[in-house]
């Protein structure tokens, strides 16, 4: 109720301009009217989460989440997913968070971690145009309205992404903001069932993103314990070499336990491939 009242009250004039904003080509205006409408939820179907009695590979005993996607879930899944594909050049022919998946497989298998940032922040940038973003920065500048703003927006509109969250409170610049959000168990590091896919294809890149799309500092912290993750909205993310992340050993069941892994992924999967023990 708290969401969709602040949301209602305060960030609907934000949703509300974007499809109105005009441009002088039509590219961009139709990119502009698809992205907002993939943003805007269904009024009645929402992703059902299903907890399942499976073990996980990697992580011992522990339940598998059995997504149940709406019509706009399968919508934003898709049209992400072709963004990724059409980035790296490297197209599959699943449906549904299956595509997305072997899209970021592919990308993991194909590239090195660097290139991997890359190419996913090409595909935000293709899934989000640059006007629509050059606007919610100018609309939104570093504040506390803003972070909080970010947490709930994300919250809303990215369960089809990374699982059911909520928004959590922290101590931001001595005093207590709504400004966090927790991922209680995040469906592509579950699906992936890799560090270096987490790492190299979601976190790293879209702190990137965020900052120098948006303007708005994001620190993600992933737990590869219970698989939960937070995103701490006006925090910076650390140095490479003091992010605790960047240093965090691969599942011994990673599903990228190959000679590819080694190969390509983050230093954390090449160390688990290098002393996994058969």
């Amino acid at each position: 109720m708290e969401a969709t009242h602040f949301l209602g009250s305060r960030g609907s004039s934000l949703l509300s301009t974007l499809p109105h904003r005009r441009h002088k080509h039509n590219k961009h205006k139709q990119s502009s009217l698809l992205v907002v409408a993939v943003l805007t939820p269904p009024a009645t179907e929402k992703t059902s989460f299903i907890p399942a009695d499976n073990s996980m590979s990697g992580v011992g005993k522990n339940t598998t989440a059995i997504y149940n996607d709406s019509w706009f879930d399968r919508i934003a899944i898709d049209y992400l997913s072709k963004s990724v594909q059409s980035a790296t050049g490297l197209m599959n022919r699943k449906s549904g968070y299956e595509s997305l998946v072997e899209a970021a497989s592919m990308a993991a298998r194909n590239f090195g971690p660097l290139k991997q940032h890359e190419v996913v922040i090409q595909a935000l940038e293709k899934a989000f145009p640059r006007p629509i973003l050059s606007l919610i920065k100018m609309l939104l500048p570093q504040s506390k309205f803003a972070r909080e703003y970010f947490a709930i927006f994300t919250t809303l509109f990215f369960a089809w992404l990374v699982g059911p969250c909520e928004v959590r409170e922290s101590e931001l610049n001595g005093r207590r903001e709504k400004n966090v959000v927790r991922i209680k168990k995040c469906r592509f590091l579950e699906q992936t069932n890799c560090v270096g896919m987490c790492n190299n294809l979601c976190k790293i890149p879209s702190q990137t993103f965020i900052k120098e799309s948006l303007g708005m500092p994001v620190y993600m912290v992933p737990n590869f314990e219970d698989m939960s993750c937070e995103m701490i909205f006006g925090q910076e993310a650390p140095a490479s070499k003091d992010d605790p992340a960047l240093n965090q050993p691969c599942y011994k069941l990673c599903n990228n336990s190959n000679s590819t892994c080694s190969k390509y992924l983050s230093l954390a999967c090449y160390e688990s491939q290098t002393n996994r023990t058969f």
